[in-house]
């Protein structure tokens, strides 16, 4: 079976269930994973890129997965992709699967580089300036030990800290919450030094997680 043949039958299974379904869909996602344990990781990639191409925004997670959960097609993909994928990024739905299942986890393996990780972070293009944010959850979540990286993590959230934009502020402050369970320190030392940068709902929420170990405790 080739690459459009795979993505052309995994489409219309999707298609065919409810569009917010996420467990069904990932049980679709799983079984094709299965079944492509042994396909080459080009037929892999192809298909994925094929599949999301034609996929909209809430959907374009399952391409992501496609490749994640293939060893040899997580193992082959580079930046060259990478990019191709990024550039059709619209939504949170979409930013938020690509940054904690490929860009993050790539990055975290020194697959793809500081430099395009920036390059996101001071785009013109929200959806990009959020993607370099939601990459670092990806990259402290996938390091070993669960150990943080404060290095390449508050650069970015310091690039951002006056983005007003509303999908932007959200992403600045789980990125820093996020990397608050890796290395509480790093971040308690950076808002101390820099907080005032920041918006009131970052202040408050990474206050908080810091504080209490929520973004909301409760009353």
């Amino acid at each position: 079976m080739g690459p459009q043949d795979i993505a052309d039958e995994l489409s219309a299974e999707l298609l065919a269930l409810p569009r917010r379904d996420t467990p069904a869909w990932r049980a679709v996602r799983r079984s094709w994973s299965a079944r492509l344990k042994t396909a080459p990781a080009g037929t892999v990639i192809l298909a994925a890129q094929a599949l999301e191409r034609r996929t909209d925004q809430p959907g374009k997670w399952i391409a992501y997965e496609l490749i994640r959960f293939h060893g040899p097609a997580f193992a082959a993909i580079g930046e060259g992709e990478i990019e191709d994928f990024v550039d059709r990024v619209e939504s949170w739905y979409a930013t938020d699967a690509f940054g904690t299942q490929l860009s993050g986890p790539l990055w975290a393996e020194g697959r793809i580089s500081d430099a395009l990780v920036d390059r996101w972070s001071t785009s013109p293009r929200m959806w990009l300036r959020r993607s370099a944010l939601v990459a670092t959850v990806g990259l402290n979540g996938s390091l070993p030990g669960r150990r943080g990286d404060p290095g390449r993590t508050l650069p970015i959230c310091l690039r951002l800290a006056g983005d007003r934009e509303d999908m932007v502020e959200k992403a600045v402050s789980w990125a820093l919450r996020y990397l608050s369970q890796r290395d509480r320190e790093a971040v308690a030392s950076f808002m101390a030094e820099h907080g005032d940068r920041f918006c009131s709902r970052v202040r408050r929420e990474v206050r908080n997680k810091l504080a209490t170990g929520r973004k909301n405790p409760r009353a």
